[in-house]
């Protein structure tokens, strides 16, 4: 029997094991108690601290669910929740140093298990958002942050909405795609204040 059969009898068996009711219920849905045991399954020793993050909390949960389409009385609550989550800067300066901003959106390590605790953290920006023309490697996940602060006149109300955007997206746009930085305190407040000048700062070569 060669590996590729005994996959495909694996995948027989498991579907037969979770159906009706089980990982699929009749209505087409997904049953979230199977899908969660399977998840958790997969995380048999999580290193200490990374428990937390297998467990979604109720906005994760309603996205899941509704396949990031929540109803209209979700989206509301939703929005609600995460827009009462987001703290501002207490001296109420969005704005950082867009050179700084720029490592920052540069780096993409600090939340892996093969990373130091004590090494660099950054946003990954590029993984998702071109930004600055010079980069040539970008990911298109998200859209084009070309000329970001230029086509919002760099107003500081603009500045804001983005600061905002960046520590919590979900209180922007729910069920959308972008990580919660500031939430889940991946990002300090001075970092998503240097990402937002390098959005929004004149020099910056976002807007160059």
């Amino acid at each position: 029997m060669n590996g590729t059969f005994k996959l495909l009898l694996a995948s027989v068996a498991l579907c037969a094991a979770v159906s009706p009711g089980g990982l699929w219920a009749e209505s087409g849905g997904v049953a979230p108690g199977v899908v969660d045991a399977y998840v958790k399954g997969t995380w048999k020793t999580p290193a200490e601290g990374w428990q937390a993050r297998i467990d979604q909390d109720e906005t994760q949960r309603i996205c899941s669910l509704s396949r990031n389409q929540p109803s209209k009385a979700d989206f509301a609550a939703i929005l609600a929740r995460e827009k009462a989550s987001v703290v501002m800067p207490a001296d109420g300066n969005v704005l950082g140093k867009w050179e700084d901003g720029e490592k920052v959106a540069q780096i993409g390590t600090g939340g892996q298990f093969s990373d130091s605790a004590t090494g660099p953290r950054g946003g990954n920006c590029y993984a998702c958002h071109q930004m600055a023309r010079r980069e040539l490697s970008y990911g298109t996940l998200g859209p084009s942050l070309e000329d970001y602060g230029k086509i919002r006149k760099f107003a500081a109300a603009e500045a804001t909405a983005t600061y905002t955007k960046i520590y919590n997206a979900q209180s922007i746009l729910p069920c959308s795609n972008m990580p919660r930085f500031g939430h889940n305190k991946f990002l300090s407040e001075q970092q998503i204040k240097d990402v937002t000048a390098y959005l929004f700062d004149p020099a910056s070569p976002v807007n160059k």
